[in-house]
């Protein structure tokens, strides 16, 4: 006793069908990023929370110690880099010529010496 409507069922079945098996995979998406959120709060509390604080500190101390060698000048205190450059003046000497030469300048930039 199908008639033409027997086809119609069947076509809203499969509709249906495809309906639920979208909705199905959906649920298990949003379950394994709900499981994988979880991991990785449990990953944070045990590996990363218990050294939050040194890590934090640590980050203190290099940007305190960047501001003071970048800033020092302004703040009226001698700059520590140009203290401990000096050590490195022997070695560089011989290449300053070269360099001050390929970078255009005919002679050296006023800086308490002369290579030329």
């Amino acid at each position: 006793m199908r008639g033409t409507t027997g086809g119609e069922s069947g076509d809203h079945r499969r509709t249906e069908d495809a309906d639920r098996v979208a909705a199905d995979r959906a649920a298990v998406w949003a379950t394994i990023r709900l499981r994988l959120r979880a991991a990785r709060d449990i990953y944070e509390g045990v590996y990363v929370a218990p050294y939050r604080r040194e890590i934090h500190r640590e980050y203190l101390r290099q940007r305190d110690l960047f501001l003071i060698l970048g800033m020092s000048d302004m703040l009226g205190i001698p700059s520590p880099v140009s203290f401990y450059t000096l050590e490195l003046l022997p070695d560089t000497i011989e290449s300053f010529h070269e360099w001050h030469m390929r970078l255009g300048m005919e002679q050296a930039p006023e800086g308490g010496f002369r290579c030329c």
